[in-house]
């Protein structure tokens, strides 16, 4: 019964037989007897099959929380009790500066405590990562929290909380960040990524509408382009451009400082996971000792 089980999520999951079918490797007909199967275990149908989609009628939707937590369950089974142990593919989900950032200490530590492990990278914007987690394609992801709330699919904790600065060409003065950002041109932080409607956010409370030479999703290239001189911009002190002598100004925002958040993401199903679990606690324990770098900085 776990194959139909497998097979009624997937169904879920891609809104048709036909779709559900491609993703797992069976026909249409084939994905159509695994759900009659299991009608007709549990005595009930579990979909509205009046349209082209497979839309879950009232027991459906009771019934998937339960599959998925099944499916969870003999997946964790096939664990050993020992981590280190633990053999096979995880795949994790992150934004740039999270690959470049807390990610590689972190995978090192995994590595050392669960050799056996093979992690895969996905790379990624944060709202299509979030989608891949949800959908069950990738195992967890270190996004940035989203302005909406997350489904109760989802657990997700804050790991890091980074401040937003104003980074200018050396060649200004001026320190007053609102005064240079109403009169220099601004180099913008994708408004479609969770990062940049921050910045949108901040610029409409301040009412402050600045001339715009460019729109970038990537903080390090936004940087580059403020170090030749197009433009000023807001980012979060996140990337590489932190690890490098920089020709630029950095203005804190002082009592207007706002801040995006890097998460952990995973569906809820998995947070008891041992690997979960055992991921989890590299990270926390490379943000740790960031934090504890940075308080010994003077």
């Amino acid at each position: 019964m776990l194959r139909e089980l497998k097979t009624f999520l997937a169904v879920f999951q891609y809104g048709t037989f036909s779709a559900a079918g491609q993703c797992i490797g069976l026909t249409q007909s084939a994905v159509s007897a695994q759900i009659r199967i299991l009608e007709n275990a549990i005595g009930m149908q579990l979909f509205d099959r009046s349209g082209r989609t497979a839309v879950l009628n009232a027991t459906g939707a009771r019934i998937l929380p339960m599959a998925e937590e099944i499916v969870a369950i003999f997946a964790r089974m096939s664990q050993p009790d020992n981590v280190s142990e633990y053999r096979g593919p995880i795949k994790i989900g992150a934004i740039a500066t999270a690959q470049t950032g807390v990610l590689p200490n972190a995978l090192l530590r995994l590595h050392v405590e669960a050799p056996a492990i093979e992690p895969k990278l996905i790379p990624g914007v944060s709202f299509n990562l979030l989608r891949e987690v949800e959908a069950g394609n990738i195992d967890l992801a270190l996004v940035i929290k989203p302005d909406f709330p997350l489904t109760k699919e989802l657990y997700w904790e804050t790991l890091k909380r980074e401040p937003f600065v104003l980074i200018t060409p050396s060649t200004i003065k001026e320190s007053d960040p609102i005064t240079i950002m109403r009169s220099q041109p601004f180099i913008r932080y994708d408004r479609t990524a969770f990062g940049g409607r921050l910045v949108s956010q901040f610029l409409r409370e301040h009412h402050i509408d600045p001339p715009h030479t460019l729109e970038i999703d990537e903080i390090d290239s936004i940087v580059k382009m403020v170090e030749v001189g197009l433009g000023v911009a807001l980012v979060p002190r996140a990337g590489l451009w932190l690890e490098r002598e920089v020709n630029l100004r950095i203005i804190s925002l002082a009592e207007q400082t706002f801040h995006r958040e890097l998460i952990l993401i995973m569906r809820y199903s998995q947070r008891q996971s041992s690997l979960h679990k055992l991921f989890r606690r590299c990270l926390l324990a490379v943000v740790q000792q960031e934090l504890s770098d940075d308080m010994n900085i003077v």
